[in-house]
């Protein structure tokens, strides 16, 4: 059994802001160490404040690889004010907007994880449009609308390298439990015969490129 991410990671990972529980978070770490082999970046669509961003960072460190993660930092349309998870602590008061920039550095510096990894701050189809290096591991955990999450996929699923692992979050196959953009998403990897699913823990899927195309 692989080892699994330090206990000052863990740690930080515990007290950041945040929404990912500690099994998904595992899962994601476990995806991120496979994928570090590869040599490639890992990169992660949604940063919000760095709670998963630490979980790559560390996996990232130990293969000598760097984490990549993309984020506006005005925080998604379910973060925005009067919706469910709106935190009224990440409003930037001289702009009244949300930024959670500053947040998302402390979080990193905190956890001695600076050096290992490299913030995109804009919107991620803009980002991806500009990327032009295979990844082995792309995280998406954006925006939960069909609009966003469908960008999110057609701009960084193409970057995926041979055997490198597509990891989409939120996936909700009853529309009891959550928004269905990422599970939508998720089903047009399965369908398009490019991805192959790996591993499941709740609502983190992991799936690994086999063949080409999105």
């Amino acid at each position: 059994m692989a080892p699994g991410p330090k206990p000052e990671t863990m740690a930080a990972f515990a007290s950041a802001k945040g929404f990912m529980p500690v099994d998904e978070g595992l899962a994601l770490y476990a995806a991120a160490t496979d994928a570090a082999r590869l040599g490639l970046p890992l990169l992660e669509v949604g940063t919000y404040c760095g709670r998963s961003t630490l979980l790559l960072a560390d996996a990232a460190r130990e293969a000598g690889v760097v984490a990549v993660t993309v984020d506006h930092h005005r925080g998604s349309e379910e973060q925005q004010p009067g919706w469910e998870y709106h935190d009224p602590t990440v409003v930037d008061a001289e702009v009244g907007r949300m930024d959670t920039l500053p947040v998302f550095r402390r979080t990193l510096h905190k956890a001695g994880l600076e050096d290992h990894v490299v913030a995109v701050v804009g919107r991620s189809p803009q980002a991806a449009a500009l990327w032009g290096t295979p990844l082995g591991l792309v995280f998406v955990d954006g925006g939960h609308t069909d609009e966003h999450a469908t960008a999110d996929y057609e701009g960084w699923a193409p970057h995926v390298a041979d055997d490198g692992l597509l990891v989409i979050h939120d996936v909700f196959a009853d529309p009891a439990d959550g928004g269905q953009a990422p599970y939508r998403i998720y089903r047009r990897a399965l369908e398009s015969g490019a991805f192959t699913e790996v591993s499941a823990t709740r609502s983190l899927h992991v799936l690994r490129r086999t063949a080409p195309g999105i």
